[in-house]
């Protein structure tokens, strides 16, 4: 089933789950070979998906042995491949056929979905969703975001998970979608339906909080009497670009952490306690700790070290049995992630493991890097990664999107390197020395997943052959 932010995705996503299927969520943005393994990997049969997927699926059906029917989803105003039966004739053909089953209690512990991970470290893993993980998840989202029956939530961001769509059925809200990637449109549509709850990928809000209408025009942004949050997750929002958020639409912007094995939310900053940085407490009924990157031992307060959830939401496991399972026997969950709590118990998230690189014999960053980097209001967006270096392992590269191309035409260039050096030198003097950025350079944007993380893997790799190629010549 593609993934995508419309009504047919959510019927066709609650009908494939009521029919007793097993659903694998597919991003629809992915490309050929990454399809071919997730379609390969769950064996997958019937895919709801929209035309344009639709049409590369025709033209991989003899890859995909397993899929025999595609179904489009979108098909009301576009050209349905011939291979292909749009959605409406198949739910006509479906009313002279057997009957649904009839409803009654499902086996809790069965797989109920399969979510595919990013693949920002790897290929994408399949992961075992059972409906005791989506409906507890959903009922811990739904307190946790304080959703009633009264609430409307505004949905800016893609289906990826179908968090906010899960729990706003489980609290009896209202949830509108909204497809429209301009972040003023989706304003004026929360504004249109009284919108309680604003949720939207970090990559969005950073260009709403950067978008220069409403300096411009004080109408540009409406009235949102109903407000009382935009929620945010799926990767870092800059704090400034939060604090911005909360002053021009007068409510707190909440941020949250989960992953695609935590169904997907397992912390969430609470509406009073939105301290910058943080990802907050953990959810009713999941429990959190760090543990030592080599003790592995239970760490202190404030200690840094590996992130381990624990609750109702822990995935059951991984398509691919030969997967290492990241759950001890305790339950515990390593989440690759690295933080440290406080001493209010607030989860504050350091980088991925796998991110982190060591200059010298110190643990750098990448984000807190980035964090640095995009306080600069010449800074649209930017990435960092390790450089390989003989001497110290690793030095910080740093890629910068500006927010505007400096100087005339003929001197960009040098103009370029002048506004980089002048950034370079701002974010170093409030630098560690072994987090100083040694090598930087512009982007045209900066390569992310369509959950909105950069992809530092496809970085890395670029360098690494950078790096050797400079080291050789």
């Amino acid at each position: 089933m593609a993934n995508t932010l419309d009504a047919a995705f959510a019927a066709t996503y609650y009908g494939t789950s009521r029919s007793g299927s097993t659903i694998a969520l597919v991003n629809p943005l992915i490309g050929e070979a990454a399809l071919r393994h997730v379609f390969t990997a769950a064996a997958i049969e019937i895919a709801f998906v929209p035309c344009a997927t639709a049409e590369l699926l025709t033209k991989m059906r003899e890859q995909l042995p397993r899929l025999h029917t595609i179904v489009v989803t979108d098909a009301d105003d576009g050209v349905v491949p011939a291979d292909a039966t749009p959605l409406h004739v198949a739910l006509h053909g479906a009313d002279d056929g057997p009957a649904a089953p009839a409803h009654g209690p499902a086996d809790l512990s069965a797989t109920v979905c399969v979510q595919f991970t990013t693949g920002t470290t790897g290929r994408p893993k399949g992961v075992r969703l059972t409906h005791r993980n989506l409906v507890a998840n959903a009922h811990q989202i739904a307190l946790a975001h304080g959703l009633g029956p009264d609430s409307v939530t505004l949905n800016h961001l893609p289906l990826f998970h179908v968090m906010h769509l899960n729990s706003a059925v489980c609290a009896g809200a209202a949830q509108v979608l909204c497809p429209d990637g301009d972040p003023l449109a989706s304003l004026a549509l929360a504004a249109r339906t009284g919108a309680t709850h604003y949720y939207g990928l970090p990559a969005r809000l950073h260009r709403l909080a950067a978008d220069p209408r409403p300096a411009a025009s004080p109408d540009a942004v409406p009235a949102l009497p109903r407000l009382t949050a935009v929620l945010s997750g799926g990767t870092a929002l800059a704090p400034a670009a939060a604090r911005r958020l909360s002053q021009l639409l007068g409510v707190p912007v909440v941020q949250g952490y989960g992953m695609a094995e935590l169904s997907p939310l397992s912390h969430n900053q609470r509406l009073d306690d939105t301290r910058p940085g943080a990802v907050g407490h953990p959810l009713p009924g999941t429990e959190s700790r760090i543990v030592g990157l080599d003790s592995r031992e239970v760490a202190d307060v404030w200690a840094t070290g590996e992130v381990q959830v624990r609750g109702p939401q822990v995935m059951a496991g991984y398509l691919d049995d030969d997967e290492p399972s990241p759950i001890d026997a305790d339950g515990w969950f390593s989440t690759g992630d690295i933080g440290y709590q406080d001493a209010d118990g607030v989860l504050h998230l350091v980088d991925r493991l796998g991110d982190v690189f060591k200059y010298d014999n110190e643990l750098v960053s990448p984000s807190a890097v980035e964090r640095i980097i995009a306080d600069d209001p010449r800074v649209a967006e930017c990435v960092v990664v390790g450089w390989p270096d003989a001497v110290h392992g690793a030095v910080v590269w740093a890629g910068i999107v500006l927010r505007e191309t400096p100087g005339p035409p003929q001197h960009a260039a040098h103009a370029v390197l002048d506004v980089l050096d002048a950034i370079t030198e701002k974010a170093n003097s409030r630098l560690a020395h072994f987090e100083r950025i040694r090598r930087v350079e512009a982007l045209d944007t900066v390569p992310r997943t369509p959950t909105g993380k950069p992809r530092r893997q496809e970085l890395r790799r670029r360098l690494r052959d950078r790096a050797a190629a400079e080291a050789a010549a």
